[in-house]
């Protein structure tokens, strides 16, 4: 006897329902919705970087620093060499917005033409000493057992420097008073003393990174498929290693800018007829008191430029560091 029910049952068609990744990722250009690409660690940190207010106000400032450093007849045309003792020690007023020094020179130029030595010097330090510091820090940390002992005691004794102590000494050993170097050989005196002088900090932080990624699995598998030491070096080490070093570089920019001015300061930096926010300084300090605008400018630029970097660097920090987000 057959089922009464048989004729009458009806075969719905099953309708597919979406993925999550189809419904929530946004359409192409066809109309059509695709999954979103997963981020790597740039990609996350540049995501949280977007999102942070701190960060583009240091990097609104650091753009304005550097087009003052490249451009500054944008911001003004007076000469800041050219003095007029007729006008020494005037006031702020229409004519000059930050008054005139005690030679008679605009402090407002000054203060633009002085954004260039020091952003120069703190660029070109920053660069020698992530290239030399990183370098050693990788070959230490791949190659280890001897070498790796060798250059942290070599790194050690540059430790054991004091950084101030150890840049006069350097600057007054090779610039002489009289000695008549020219404006570059004294530019790059200073740079190569604060490259002698921080080396080993980023060497420090580039072979820890390197200890602890050359055992991952990866690094191990390239190993195992015949990838020489180059390869893996500058192919899975470097691109793994180089978020810390981005963290410290973008700091110690900040940090150099104010070196540069306290040597500047002590006179054994940068000299006349050199601008820089230090040698301002330096001349302003006989006069703090009848003329204190003299210090309050160059410092006030010096401060907020320091300012930036290292807010800029706080900012990284956070976004690369997944601790912290």
């Amino acid at each position: 006897m057959s089922d009464p029910t048989a004729g009458s049952m009806v075969t719905t068609p099953t309708v597919e329902q979406p993925s999550a990744a189809d419904t929530t990722a946004p359409p192409n250009k066809s109309g059509k919705r695709r999954a979103d690409k997963p981020r790597g660690l740039l990609g996350d940190a540049w995501y949280d970087l977007r999102h942070k207010p701190m960060f583009w106000i240091s990097m609104a400032f650091i753009a304005l620093f550097v087009v003052m450093a490249a451009f500054p007849s944008l911001f003004s045309s007076v000469d800041p060499t050219q003095g007029d003792l007729a006008r020494s020690r005037v006031e702020p007023g229409g004519n000059a917005w930050f008054g005139y020094d005690v030679q008679g020179r605009d402090v407002f130029a000054r203060v633009i033409y002085g954004t260039r030595a020091s952003i120069v010097v703190a660029l070109l330090s920053t660069l020698g000493t992530i290239l030399f510091g990183g370098a050693m820090g990788i070959v230490a940390g791949y190659r280890g057992g001897w070498v790796d002992a060798l250059l942290s005691r070599i790194a050690d004794i540059f430790f054991g420097l004091p950084f101030l102590l150890g840049a006069i000494v350097i600057l007054t050993t090779f610039n002489q008073p009289g000695s008549n170097n020219s404006k570059f050989k004294i530019m790059m005196l200073v740079i190569v003393s604060l490259v002698i002088l921080t080396w080993p900090v980023s060497m420090r932080i580039m072979r820890s990174s390197v200890l602890a990624t050359k055992q991952a699995d990866y690094i191990m598998a390239a190993r195992a498929l015949g990838a020489g030491a180059g390869r893996i070096v500058f192919r899975h080490l470097l691109p793994n290693c180089l978020a810390p070093l981005l963290v410290y570089s973008t700091i110690l920019i900040g940090a150099f800018i104010g070196a540069e001015a306290t040597l500047s300061f002590l006179g054994v930096g940068l000299q006349s007829p050199v601008v820089s926010w230090g040698i301002m300084i330096n001349e302003a300090q006989d006069w703090i008191r009848v003329s204190p605008y003299l210090l309050y400018f160059p410092a006030a630029f010096l401060v907020l430029a320091v300012l930036s970097f290292v807010m800029l660097g706080e900012a990284v920090r956070e976004a690369l560091d997944p601790k912290l987000r």
